[in-house]
C-alpha cells in the first residue's frame, strides 16, 4: 500500500499531522438527548450548526422498490411509528411514516432518502456511509449520480471492500476497521493508498491496539474511537463529561459519539 496523496481539499482535515486536533463524528446524527430522531436530516442540520467541522456516520438501507433511505435497523419498529422490515415497504408507503425521537415519542420528521441527504450535505459536511444492506454497486452509482465523490466517506470492514470502492471512486475517502494486526494487514495489502483512509481502531485506545495506532500514524492516518457503547451510555451529563475527558487523554484523532454537541462542549472547554 502506498502513502500517495491526491485527494481533494474537502478531505484535508482527515489527514493525521500530529497537531493534537480531535474531530467529532456524529453517530447517526445528533439523536440522543435531542428532539431529533436518529438518521434524520433535521438532526444532521442541528449538529452542523452546533459543532464546527463535524462529519457524520449514517445508515443507508434499501426499500422494496430499491430506493436508498436512512434507517439504522432492519425493521421500522424502534425508530418509527410503523412496524415491519424496511425492505417490505415501497418508498411511497414510507412517506407516510414518521420518525420517533430517542424517548420513543413520534415526531413530525420523515424518513429521508440518501440522495436527499447527499445533496443537502455537499459543501456542508462529510457523510460516512455505514455498510448495511445496500449493494456496493448501488452506493457507487448514487454517489456518482449526485456528483458527490469528494463529499462522502465509505465504511469498509475488509480490504476487498476498500479495493472495490477505491477502483470505482478513487477520489472518495474510506473509513476502515483496523482494530488489530489481522485487519491492518488486510487493509495494507488492498493496494488502497493510506492517504485515502481513516481508521476505526475500537471503542478506546489501549495496550491492545496502541501499536496499531502508531503504525497508522506513521502512514498519516487519523485514528477514530467510538463511544456509543461506553461513555455515551452513562446516566448523567457530568458522568459522560468525565468519561469523555478520560478518552481525550488517550489522544484519539477522531471521536464518534451519539452526543456530538455534548462532546464538543467538553472538547471546547477543556
Amino acid at each position: 500500500m502506498t502513502d500517495g496523496q491526491g485527494l481533494g481539499e474537502t478531505y484535508s482535515q482527515f489527514h493525521y499531522t500530529g497537531d493534537g486536533s480531535i474531530l467529532v463524528s456524529g453517530h447517526r446524527g445528533a439523536w440522543k438527548n435531542t428532539q431529533f430522531p436518529d438518521n434524520s436530516l433535521e438532526g444532521l442540520q442541528y449538529a452542523t450548526e452546533k459543532v464546527p467541522g463535524i462529519f457524520f456516520e449514517i445508515d443507508p438501507r434499501l426499500t422494496k422498490d430499491s430506493v436508498i433511505i436512512l434507517m439504522h435497523d432492519e425493521t421500522l419498529d424502534r425508530t418509527t411509528n410503523a412496524t415491519g422490515k424496511v425492505s417490505d415497504f415501497t418508498f411511497e408507503e414510507l412517506k407516510e411514516v414518521r420518525l420517533k425521537d430517542y424517548k420513543g415519542e413520534v415526531t413530525d420528521y420523515k424518513i429521508p432518502t440518501l440522495e436527499e441527504v447527499i445533496k443537502w450535505g455537499k459543501g456542508k459536511t462529510i457523510l460516512n456511509l455505514d455498510k448495511k444492506d445496500v449493494p456496493l454497486e448501488a452506493t457507487v452509482a448514487l454517489i456518482k449520480q449526485c456528483g458527490a465523490e469528494e463529499h462522502m466517506m465509505l465504511t469498509v470492514h475488509t480490504g476487498a471492500q476498500a479495493r472495490f470502492y477505491h477502483d470505482r471512486l478513487p477520489n472518495t475517502m474510506l473509513s476502515a476497521w483496523v482494530r488489530n494486526d489481522r485487519e491492518y494487514e488486510d487493509m495494507a495489502i488492498s493496494g488502497v493508498p493510506w492517504s485515502h483512509i481513516i481508521a476505526y481502531v475500537g471503542p478506546t485506545i489501549n495496550e491492545g491496539n496502541h501499536h496499531i495506532v502508531e503504525k497508522l500514524h506513521g502512514h498519516g492516518v487519523r485514528c477514530m474511537v467510538g463511544l456509543s457503547p461506553t461513555h455515551d451510555r452513562l446516566e448523567s451529563k457530568e458522568e459522560r463529561a468525565l468519561g469523555y475527558l478520560e478518552e481525550i487523554k488517550k489522544k484519539p484523532d477522531i471521536i464518534e459519539t451519539d452526543l456530538p454537541v455534548e462532546l464538543y462542549e467538553v472538547l471546547f472547554n477543556r
